[in-house]
């Protein structure tokens, strides 16, 4: 390691500060317009906004406000177990009695913190112990006696910008396509939900839309199962427009044992359109995958959590894949349902369908309140659905799957970003790779 590296500690370089809960007594201390950062947020590096929020009196009787830009670290929760959320804020929040803040001594740069604490990750899971209940739990003065090296000022910057910018470009991907998602599904809540086309026609005003694709809409309604429908249109359960519907499976023991082999998606990645929870992987035999005779996953399946989640609820979760997801071979456990829909309602209408607010309530309802909590393949078949002519959904698949198309490409070249960081970030802050060797080996691969 070059000379100008010191060896200290992280209690050396930082402050540790500690958060809290204001009481939930006081109905006054609630519901404001502060941040209030619990585990359950911890989910993205950089944090924007919380589930919770607090009022000023919140603040002043039970917690913490730190500036946009402090550091936060899960100390003390079940996922320690797993994984050690770390997380900047862009914003000035407060945080609870498990959470840390960290703030910058003079030694160590701001934007820099977050990365020494990221590049020595495993490090600071491997001091997490059990608590009460089998919670995990760091303890602040292990964090504070781990050892560190700390480069100077200047190269800390340097080693900042280079992996900020690929978090910056992280970032902006995900923004655009959160805008793209919901372009999409506003589309389709207008033209499947509010019928916004069809009542346009039906009072003689301007659909908005090209005269061909306004062609394609009735002009009047009539009454189904669903309510008030599009006029030629059809309303029937889900079963009548699926080809394919099954769950997968996994090798008798579970799959705790295999560290490689072909992925098996659990309900855990399942977190939203195009995007999956990559570090949630597990993975079976390729003996056990050839063997299987359901649950192998195709291109733009859509994907359905089939279990329930907290004691007695059951909250569905649905996803699409394809289009850059990175697995050439891939299974479902059986916690998941695979579908496709008939080439008459297509792969973009299905899980637009599945997750709109109208199925996701009739899930849960079907899904919670009995002794397992989840759905069966017959409670699936039976979901109510709305299916349009034809030709509405051969036009809303033409505009849509460019918009899917983008998002799914998107999430793909996030990935292989996230995985260049996280290729750079553990050689940049431990000395093994210098700054200048990073930049050429970006150049390389980018």
């Amino acid at each position: 390691m070059a000379g100008e590296w010191i060896e200290t500690t992280l209690g050396e370089v930082t402050d540790f500060l500690s958060g809290g809960t204001p009481s939930k007594d006081r109905p006054d201390y609630w519901g404001g317009s502060i941040p209030w950062v619990s585990a359950k947020d911890m989910k993205r590096f950089r944090l924007e906004d919380t589930e919770d929020h607090v009022s000023e009196d919140g603040v002043a009787n039970g917690t913490r406000l730190v500036p946009a830009g402090s550091v936060l670290v899960l100390a003390r929760g079940m996922t320690l177990l797993n994984d050690l959320p770390i997380c900047v804020i862009s914003r000035p929040m407060t945080f609870n009695q498990d959470v840390k803040a960290l703030r910058p001594k003079p030694h160590i740069l701001r934007e820099y913190l977050p990365y020494l604490l990221l590049g020595n990750k495993d490090r600071l899971l491997s001091l997490v112990d059990l608590a009460g209940h089998g919670t995990g739990r760091l303890n602040s003065d292990e964090l504070k006696a781990l050892d560190v090296a700390l480069p100077s000022q200047s190269e800390q910057r340097a080693i900042a910008r280079i992996l900020g910018a690929l978090d910056d470009k992280i970032e902006l991907n995900r923004r655009m396509n959160e805008t793209l998602e919901a372009i999409a599904r506003a589309l389709f809540k207008s033209w499947f939900v509010d019928f916004e086309p069809v009542r346009a026609k039906a009072t003689g005003r301007d659909s908005g839309l090209p005269q061909p694709v306004t062609d394609l809409f009735p002009d009047s309604f009539e009454d189904s199962d669903l309510g008030e429908i599009p006029k030629g249109w059809n309303a029937g359960p889900l079963e009548r427009v699926l080809s394919e519907l099954e769950v997968g499976s996994r090798p008798k023991g579970g799959v705790s044992s295999y560290s490689e082999g072909v992925p098996s998606i659990g309900a855990e990645s399942i977190v939203g359109l195009g995007r999956f929870d990559y570090s949630k992987t597990k993975f079976i035999p390729r003996s056990f995958f050839d063997s299987m005779k359901k649950g192998h996953v195709k291109n733009r399946d859509v994907l359905l959590y089939k279990d329930g989640g907290r004691p007695g609820e059951y909250e569905p979760h649905v996803t699409l894949v394809g289009d850059g997801f990175p697995f050439a071979t891939c299974a479902i456990n059986e916690h998941v349902y695979r579908l496709r829909a008939k080439s008459t309602l297509g792969q973009n209408y299905l899980v637009f369908w599945l997750s709109s607010d109208l199925v996701m309530e009739e899930m849960r309802i079907k899904g919670t309140g009995v002794a397992i909590p989840g759905l069966n393949s017959t409670q699936v078949k039976s979901l109510r659905t709305l299916i349009p002519s034809p030709g509405v959904i051969g036009a809303f698949d033409d505009i849509s799957d460019r918009l899917i198309a983008s998002v799914l490409s998107t999430c793909n070249e996030s990935r292989t970003l996230a995985t260049l960081r996280d290729v750079l970030l553990p050689r940049l802050v431990s000395g093994a790779l210098r700054v200048n060797d990073a930049r050429k080996f970006i150049e390389r691969v980018a």
